[in-house]
């Protein structure tokens, strides 16, 4: 994805429903790997991040051309959905996420 360019600018009809669940999951597959890795503590079970991360993983076998063009691509282009340690965990919007996630669910317990 370009700087400045979206996936509305890019995307439409049904690509555009495509290239929003390959960013959705990514995003999850980003910020759930890094309050797991890197905060030792999870809010989903393994089972639902591992739905996650084969739905991912296929959408982006099956629309290599969306996947290309989706934010994320490099951090996900070899990967085999086995795992998340070695995504960009430390980056910093995803710790804010990850952080956000984490605060907001201790007050759902």
């Amino acid at each position: 994805m370009l700087k400045g360019q979206n996936t509305y600018d890019l995307f439409s009809g049904e690509d555009l429903v495509i290239a929003e669940k390959i960013q959705q999951r990514r995003l999850q597959m980003l910020v759930h790997s890094c309050i797991y890795y890197e905060m030792d503590r999870n809010v989903i079970s393994d089972r639902t991040w591992d739905c996650w991360a084969r739905e991912l993983h296929s959408l982006q076998i099956n629309h290599p051309e969306i996947s290309e063009k989706v934010i994320w691509y490099e951090a996900f282009k070899d990967w085999d959905a086995s795992s998340g340690a070695f995504l960009p965990l430390k980056d910093e919007w995803v710790v804010r996420k990850a952080q956000q996630i984490l605060y907001g669910s201790r007050g759902k317990k």
